[in-house]
């Protein structure tokens, strides 16, 4: 498959995803967001195929949503955007095979989302993560809302929400939000090692083993998605997001109503 915002290539069985944005850190647009789901959609009956990697060219994993697109954006609008993005998180739930997602800088907003939706998290010690949506008058998307309490509980869940603060790798790893840090210089040999060990491994029987889980974990998470899109639409009609919007691109801080 031919690809604009993402490269992939293919190793011994590991599957390298690259979100190819660098010039706006790998911010999440809508082409990016269907051609990931096309991917993770497309892969699943591909023998060649035994991991998954998700990371960022470039120095950010993901900025998250591509703000200067939600200009003129309204609920409507907002909701089919939403939608593009529950597809591709949905898509890469569903896939029966292992999904890593390696950190290697900045994970904001939805691209914090994006790594919560893999099923393992390898960060870079320099990388640091943050649930920036309140920060320009938006809710949680993309899953955040449903993934994050369940990993860390629902006050410090809201704490890291509300505040917008970062998280640094090492703290996220305290957290319980991600499984490794490693250090920046032996990043990408840690990551191969641990893809390396999954791509030998039973891949029928991880796959089952995800699924299972899955099925577990996220019996809900449709309705959540729904009810992400029903908020965030009231929030792109918001004066407070307009305001969070200009003063993102005027480098200030932004002074809600």
């Amino acid at each position: 498959m031919d690809f604009n915002d993402i490269q992939v290539t293919i190793d011994k069985g590991i599957c390298t995803i690259k979100l190819n944005r660098p010039d706006v850190r790998n911010a999440l647009g809508l082409t990016l967001r269907k051609e990931l789901k096309e991917f993770f959609s497309s892969v699943k009956e591909n023998d060649e195929i035994k991991v998954i990697v998700l990371t960022g060219e470039g120095k950010a994993f993901s900025a998250g949503g591509d703000l200067s697109s939600l200009k003129e954006i309204d609920a409507v609008k907002g909701r089919l955007r939403l939608q593009s993005g529950h597809e591709m998180i949905q898509a890469i739930i569903d896939l029966e095979k292992p999904v890593i997602a390696a950190v290697n800088g900045a994970a904001a907003g939805a691209g914090f989302s994006l790594a919560l939706a893999c099923d393992l998290i390898i960060a870079k010690r320099s990388s640091f993560f943050v649930q920036s949506f309140m920060n320009v008058g938006l809710v949680p998307d993309l899953g955040s809302i449903y993934f994050l309490p369940r990993l860390i509980g629902r006050q410090r869940a809201l704490e890291l929400m509300l505040l917008g603060d970062r998280v640094t790798a090492e703290q996220a790893l305290s957290l319980g939000i991600i499984n490794r840090v490693v250090e920046d210089e032996s990043f990408e040999d840690e990551v191969y090692q641990i893809s390396s060990r999954l791509a030998e491994g039973p891949g029928f029987a991880a796959g089952l083993t995800k699924k299972l889980v899955n099925r577990s974990v996220l019996a809900n998470i449709n309705e959540t998605f729904e009810l992400e899109g029903f908020a965030q639409g009231l929030c792109f009609e918001s004066e407070d997001f307009k305001e969070g919007v200009r003063a993102f691109f005027e480098k200030r801080k932004p002074r809600f109503n």
